[in-house]
């Protein structure tokens, strides 16, 4: 990024802070605030399983993985968008 003028710099680090802070925000709700509340939703079912006991189980982690990749494919495009995307081998 040696080549960047420091107005698209600035405008690249705000849109990955952006995307950074609304990562870290899923990833509280799901680690943390769905658990909290994990009693309150197993008033719930999916799949025949209480919602609590589902998200604690396996939905937070789907939801995880889900999250990996988004974050991977749109730090990509805010690359691309400015002009600092990796060149492919």
């Amino acid at each position: 990024m040696t080549d960047v003028s420091p107005e698209v710099r600035a405008a690249h680090w705000a849109k990955t802070k952006n995307l950074t802070i609304t990562v870290l925000v899923l990833w509280f709700i799901f680690s943390f605030v769905v658990h909290w509340f994990a009693s309150d939703l197993n008033a719930f079912s999916f799949f025949g399983f209480p919602l609590g006991f589902y998200m604690a189980a396996q939905g937070s982690l789907i939801v995880f993985v889900v999250l990996i990749f988004w974050l991977a494919s749109r730090q990509n495009s805010i690359d691309e968008e400015f002009g600092v995307a990796e060149e492919d081998a």
